[in-house]
């Protein structure tokens, strides 16, 4: 997105097409920001908190443990609190950073989604990815898409995909 040369999607944060993707979020429409996705949800202001170099300034990139906090998005509605995936990381800002009033504010409005179970990269409180008040806005570090046949590495990332699905009533 754009190269990330001043933060990871800062630019693509301002591009025209996001003023139609807030729009279609301010619907209720859901929105999946994946990775980059995360951070530029972030940069354009429709997810709180940012996502900043990787503790140690190391790239991850590995199979990673994860742990769902929050079902209230339409990705999550059929996993409970507590359930554990594993899903591919792959990222050199992926540290998650939120000042203590907000993350106190994503903790009494159930909008942390997932926590990573070992916090590869400093993520404060381990987060791995969080919604936004309404459920149907997303962001995750973690690659669903890459899990999501067992040829490849696994299959932890359908069960998302067939959440979204369901809640849109194909299934």
């Amino acid at each position: 997105s754009y190269g990330d040369y001043l933060r990871c999607g800062a630019i693509a944060s301002s591009a025209p097409l996001l003023g139609g993707v807030a729009d279609f979020a301010a619907t209720g429409g859901p929105v999946l920001g994946i990775c980059n996705g995360f951070q530029v949800l972030t940069e354009a202001g429709l997810l709180p908190g940012g996502l900043i170099r990787n503790r140690g300034l190391h790239f991850v990139c590995r199979d990673q443990g994860l742990q769902v906090e929050s079902c209230c998005s339409p990705w999550l509605r059929h996993f409970a609190p507590g359930d554990a995936l594993t899903l591919p990381i792959a990222h050199g800002e992926g540290c998650y950073h939120i000042d203590p009033p907000g993350l106190r504010q994503l903790e009494d409005h159930d909008q942390i989604a997932l926590r990573y179970l070992d916090n590869p990269n400093g993520s404060v409180g381990h987060i791995a990815g969080v919604s936004n008040k309404a459920g149907n806005v997303l962001g995750l570090m973690p690659h669903p898409e890459r899990a999501c046949d067992q040829a490849t590495g696994g299959t932890d990332g359908q069960a998302l995909f067939r959440g979204l699905a369901r809640w849109m009533g194909f299934s």
